[in-house]
């Protein structure tokens, strides 16, 4: 979450409000020498941090700022569960808005509660043999409102990440980026390991890298061949209670996701 704040905030630049709900981010708010960033910005709810950045975007450009990019920079808790609401209003209204969800699979800040975007087998607190649900897809969603940008990025990959941070900055609207955040604690592994497990999300094709863009989209990471899913549950002690039959059917259901994913983004980009 740190590498990804940090390289948001390097591309955006100074001017930038940035709003941030409760929840793992919070440890970026504060006043004063609290806070660990120098640009202006406020904690809300967890369930408003869009409506939030909506006012605060009405108020710029009532006062003829049209240069100030609006950061809202949620977990996927505050996103795609509690926080599903507000920014739907967003992507609605089309309030000119940059949105960030850093996914680290479940409710972090507060002890490992799965959410809506714990994937399926994933063990957390209060699914401690294992989700029986797969994520919710936060970009499809989006795309469903027909935002002018929307996309996936993975901190293994930080160049395709500031390519779409700055994209997501100059959008005439609002822009969301669902960006995969690897939580050490939370899916047990050494932090050390952070980028091989974000790289090993993509190169098993369990996190996808694309792109819609005025109506279009594309797929920044075609794999012709999937690594096993093992390279990528193994690093993880979130994982370790499945068994065999377990681990074969999550192969066998992440290449079916996949190519199916694969074909349904090939339509449509047309």
């Amino acid at each position: 979450m740190e590498l990804v704040m940090r390289n948001v905030l390097d591309v955006l630049g100074e001017d930038t409000i940035v709003l941030i709900p409760p929840g793992c981010a919070a440890l970026f708010s504060g006043f004063g020498d609290v806070t660990g960033l120098k640009i202006a910005g406020f904690q809300g709810n967890l369930e408003n941090t869009a409506a939030c950045a909506a006012g605060v975007r009405a108020a710029l450009t009532a006062q003829g700022n049209t240069h100030t990019t609006v950061l809202a920079f949620a977990g996927d808790g505050g996103t795609l569960d509690i926080g599903l609401q507000a920014l739907s209003g967003v992507l609605e209204r089309r309030d000119r808005i940059l949105y960030i969800c850093y996914d680290n699979e479940a409710y972090m800040n507060t002890g490992t509660q799965g959410s809506s975007a714990t994937p399926v087998y994933a063990s957390t607190t209060t699914t401690p043999t294992g989700k029986l649900t797969s994520k919710k897809n936060l970009i499809q969603i989006a795309i469903a409102h027909d935002v002018p940008y929307a996309a996936t990025a993975s901190i293994h990959n930080l160049n395709d990440l500031r390519k779409k941070i700055q994209k997501a900055k100059n959008t005439d609207g609002p822009a969301v980026l669902h960006i995969q955040s690897p939580c050490p604690s939370g899916w047990k592994y050494s932090p050390a390991k952070t980028i091989e497990v974000a790289r090993a999300a993509v190169q098993t094709g369990s996190w996808l890298l694309y792109e819609y863009e005025g109506g279009k989209v594309t797929i920044n990471s075609k794999l012709k061949e999937l690594k096993p899913i093992e390279d990528y549950i193994n690093l993880q002690g979130r994982f370790k209670h499945m068994s065999k039959e377990d681990r074969d059917e999550m192969q066998k259901t992440t290449i079916q996701s996949y190519e199916k994913y694969i074909k349904l983004l090939e339509f449509m980009h047309g």
